[in-house]
């Protein structure tokens, strides 16, 4: 079956954020969880998508799984972008694409200009008090507010004081690991939204395997509402600050976020192992 490594939220190769995809033949359902596993440990990347055709006439044209090298998670933005842009980029799919997930339906829309939007539920934010623990393991930086994220991301979002606190951040994996059921997003406002965005973030989830994300969608289904709340605006644009780094453009529609951006095939091959 054919393999593709696909650059999410970045219109150039070897920047944003890279998913695995593989699509797989509708009849046969999903392959057994541990090879699923096997091929995600195998690819190596935050997040691998597996996805297979589903009857018509159903409420989703496609299932969609997402697996790190170590786990299966229930959402995943980035890898649902890189499988809606495989399926346009090949004429598997043409208009919106609904997607049957752990967390309910998700649609996806390709654009004329190659950008795909995503219809995602929003996150639910709870105030959380920060552990000790926690907080020394972000090295004593100024923390303005920490919030738990829904079940389905299971995240700890804290608040920084600026964007350079965030791009400086070098929080102990091992403690962020204990603390959070996936991982621990850290974000401020932008430091001059001149710069084309309004707010920045980071995501660190070494629960699951993946020890700093480049570019998390999923992520930006707490922070819409979490910056929506404080700028007084639901149309934002987040930058995720890693070493590849990506933009994320947020539409916040009560308990719907949308999610829009690029994305690029760098690598397009064969699997040679069957399940």
């Amino acid at each position: 079956m054919r393999i593709r490594i696909v650059d999410a939220f970045t219109d150039r190769p070897f920047q944003g954020n890279p998913a695995g995809v593989l699509l797989l033949d509708g009849a046969a359902g999903f392959p057994p969880d541990a090879w699923l596993q096997r091929v995600a440990a195998e690819v190596n990347l935050s997040e691998t998508a597996f996805a297979h055709p589903l009857p018509p006439g159903g409420e989703a044209d496609w299932a969609l799984r997402w697996f790190t090298p170590t786990a299966e998670v229930d959402m995943c933005g980035h890898a649902t972008l890189a499988t809606a842009h495989v399926l346009a980029s090949t004429g598997l799919a043409d208009g919106p694409v609904r997607f049957a997930a752990r967390c309910g339906v998700l649609t996806t829309e390709a654009a004329e200009d190659g950008t795909v939007t995503m219809d995602f539920p929003t996150s639910t934010l709870s105030p959380y008090e920060l552990p000790e623990a926690l907080a020394l393991a972000l090295g004593g930086v100024e923390v303005r507010s920490v919030h738990d994220t829904a079940a389905h991301i299971g995240d700890l979002l804290v608040e920084l004081a600026d964007e350079r606190a965030v791009r400086e951040l070098r929080p102990d994996l091992a403690v962020v690991a204990a603390y959070a059921k996936r991982g621990l997003i850290v974000t401020a406002a932008a430091e001059d939204p001149a710069r084309g965005y309004d707010f920045v973030s980071r995501g660190f989830f070494p629960a699951v395997g993946v020890d700093e994300d480049p570019v998390t969608g999923s992520a930006h289904t707490a922070l819409a509402p979490f910056w929506a709340a404080r700028l007084g605006r639901t149309e934002l644009t987040g930058f995720q600050g890693s070493a590849r780094t990506g933009l994320v453009r947020v539409r916040l529609a009560g308990d719907r976020t949308f999610l829009t951006g690029h994305a690029v095939t760098v690598v397009d091959g064969e699997l040679l192992t069957a399940p």
